[in-house]
């Protein structure tokens, strides 16, 4: 349990500091000031066990409707981002066999995050750089709803955060992400 607790305490930093904190997220705030993110550290160390972990966490969302979203933490999985990158991948191809699809929406963040095309020291990689590898599942009825309410346009978010984040530069995104680590 306190193995669990060091993860999810880290993460819940990380999100405070970085996601709420900048704004990344503009519908996080409410969600996590209302305590309703579950946090799942998983002990998976191979790809099927992360595999079934995420269906896991998506049943748990199926039968506890007072959770909106879910964080699944891999702190001793998926290490290297290519790896990462190609388990999202079947990840989302699991969750469409499953059912799935419209459902949940599958997001993901990951240490080493860079996007494609993007150099690795680029700030704006900070923006799904997150302590740990991280699934997350989010209701899609909880962002269609979220969006009916948000008065700009959504479509700008990635695009409001990239600036935002080149802004601050490399080394003030560094900082966040390691003051998430020390908590």
């Amino acid at each position: 349990m306190k193995y669990d607790q060091e993860f999810i305490g880290k993460t819940r930093a990380w999100l405070k500091l970085v996601v709420i904190g900048l704004n990344f997220c503009p519908f996080a705030k409410p969600v996590f000031d209302k305590e309703k993110i579950h946090y799942q550290v998983s002990t998976a160390r191979a790809l099927e066990d992360c595999l079934k972990d995420l269906i896991d966490e998506a049943e748990r969302l199926d039968i506890s409707s007072d959770i909106e979203t879910s964080l699944l933490i891999f702190p001793d999985a998926l290490e290297s981002f290519d790896d990462f990158l190609d388990a999202v991948e079947i990840g989302d191809e699991l969750m469409l066999a499953q059912g799935y699809e419209g459902v949940y929406q599958l997001a993901s963040f990951h240490p080493d995050y860079c996007f494609e095309g993007s150099d690795e020291e680029d700030a704006a990689n900070y923006t799904n750089r997150s302590p740990y590898p991280m699934l997350h599942l989010i209701r899609e009825a909880s962002i269609e709803k979220a969006l009916a309410h948000y008065p700009k346009d959504p479509d700008l978010i990635p695009e409001t955060n990239v600036k935002l984040a080149r802004k601050l530069g490399l080394q003030k995104m560094q900082t966040l992400l390691a003051k998430s680590r020390k908590v």
